[in-house]
């Protein structure tokens, strides 16, 4: 049966839903990603795994959205087409590397959102630029600039981690290479995360571009809302419904079943009479009917969980 149903139609009614869920909540942060399908590919027919690019809010714990990348092209041309299909009016998008192109900025300010996009290699002469940049005046302790700085220090998992968020406006800098193509450019921001574990402390330093005003406090809070697509879906995808390891791989049954772990994971998100992780929540569901019932009830919009 789900090798023979229309994924388009299926995702249709899926942002439909999910729309319903969020309508009166309201999304600020949107996160998009691209996730690989590692198991779903096919030697004998030549068939590529399944690539999709994912919406997530955070906020609400939901899967917004989906979208299959196509085998002969990237996230650069999937990003696009699922932007299309979000109501992204007033929201601030968060793309990593990949996605961070003038074309895709572009289209977020055309439709009244904002952007915040990792700034790499990719990149590479606007890359060194800023970074050289954020190096030098680092140094002299950002001497007549204009510079919003928040730190964040999280301990867990055995390990201390210090972020700390620099944001400058682009008018401080020289001008930097192409900026005038890239629509709405207000902000660049350097992150220094600071990662002490018990024999060891590591250090990163990323770059990012935005259209957002000069506001670490606020910038930073939509860069950690990012990481939640990593930690919050594709980690739990693999992980509790053992997504990569699937060998589901015929006609549209990785596609539509894809969409189907979604659902789900939106589902066992809502429910919240039972305080426990998505693993847990999705064992009892199928071991206690009225348990299962209370999550459907949960995934309907302005629904009335059961007593």
């Amino acid at each position: 049966m789900f090798e023979k149903i229309n994924p388009k139609e299926f995702e249709q009614c899926f942002r439909q839903w999910v729309q319903a869920l969020v309508e009166k909540l309201g999304v600020e942060v949107i996160a998009i990603d691209g996730k690989n399908h590692r198991g779903s590919y096919d030697r004998a027919s030549q068939l590529k795994a399944l690539h999709m690019v994912s919406a997530w809010s955070n906020e609400h714990r939901l899967v917004l959205g989906q979208t299959k990348v196509s085998a002969k092209s990237n996230e650069i041309t999937a990003i696009p087409a699922l932007l299309e299909m979000l109501d992204i009016s007033g929201c601030i998008i968060t793309i990593d590397a990949m996605g961070t192109q003038k074309s895709i900025a572009q289209k977020i300010i055309a439709a009244n959102a904002d952007y915040v996009l990792s700034l790499k290699d990719n990149h590479p002469t606007l890359h060194q630029e800023v970074k050289n940049w954020f190096e030098a005046t680092l140094a002299q302790g950002f001497f007549g600039v204009d510079v919003s700085i928040s730190q964040r220090v999280e301990k867990g998992h055995h390990r201390i981690e210090t972020r700390k968020v620099y944001t400058v406006p682009l008018s401080y800098l020289p001008a930097l290479h192409e900026q005038d193509l890239w629509a709405g450019l207000t902000t660049i921001v350097m992150v220094v995360r600071s990662i002490q574990h018990w024999n060891k402390t590591t250090h990163e330093v990323q770059f990012y571009i935005t259209s957002l005003a000069s506001d670490a406090n606020k910038i930073g809070s939509a860069i950690r809302q990012h990481w939640g697509i990593e930690n919050s879906v594709h980690w739990t995808l693999d992980v509790t419904f053992g997504e990569d390891e699937c060998r589901i791989r015929s006609l549209h049954s990785p596609q539509n079943f894809a969409l189907l772990r979604r659902i789900a994971l939106n589902a066992l998100e809502r429910e919240t009479s039972f305080r426990r992780s998505i693993r847990q929540k999705s064992r009892r569901a199928a071991m206690n009917d009225m348990y299962m019932i209370s999550v459907l009830v949960s995934a309907l919009p302005n629904s009335i969980p059961l007593t």
